[in-house]
């Protein structure tokens, strides 16, 4: 009574085309119910959603991973009669810059048979940003005293240290869109093996 799919499959798989704008409060709500009932819910976004250099909180709701494509994201166009399959995508080590491999399949029956069999082959596209960019990022992040910020600022204070300390082949570092920065990651195992040295 509380949801009704735009495309349901078999009763565990839902398709929803989002072309509309969607709060991310609203998205867990309908995400949540999908769950109780056990099914997965694969989002297909229309253009206002589209993914582009950068990924947001507001994208990366619609975002989903599976063994061949691992973070995908599905975008539609209806006037061309195309879905764009956006998968391999990764993270900047600091910044929000996304890469990503990109793939088109008809709107028709082929395919959609097409894009539900699709195993890439193993060669990602997959390029990162500079350490120079990254650094700036990080620093601009620090003066502006953002939650990366005041996290990374943090731990720098207590571990008596500088960006220009911190490896720069963890700039170059790829991660997956949802997980936490290599550089917080690096600066928190080191205060705890100080600590725990100190113990």
């Amino acid at each position: 009574q509380q949801l009704r799919a735009d495309v349901l499959v078999e009763n565990k798989l839902a398709f929803e085309v989002q072309c509309a704008p969607l709060s991310e409060r609203e998205f867990n709500h309908r995400h949540s119910l999908y769950e109780k009932l056990s099914i997965k819910d694969i989002w297909i976004v229309g253009k206002r959603h589209y993914l582009k250099n950068k990924i947001n909180c507001s994208k990366e709701i619609f975002l989903r991973y599976s063994s061949h494509w691992h973070w995908y994201y599905l975008e539609i166009n209806p006037f061309s009669c195309v879905i764009t399959l956006k998968y391999n995508i990764l993270k900047a080590a600091v910044s929000s810059e996304i890469s990503y491999d990109i793939k088109h399949f008809s709107l028709d029956e082929k395919g959609i048979a097409k894009l539900l069999t699709f195993v890439p082959a193993n060669k990602q596209n997959i390029k990162s940003a500079s350490i120079k960019d990254q650094k700036i990022y990080l620093q601009k992040q620090l003066t502006q005293k953002s939650k990366l910020g005041l996290e990374v600022g943090s731990l720098l204070y207590q571990l008596h240290s500088s960006i220009e300390d911190i490896p720069d082949e963890l700039f170059l570092e790829l991660r997956g869109p949802k997980e936490e920065s290599p550089i917080i990651t690096y600066l928190q195992k080191k205060l705890d093996d100080s600590k725990n040295h100190l113990a």
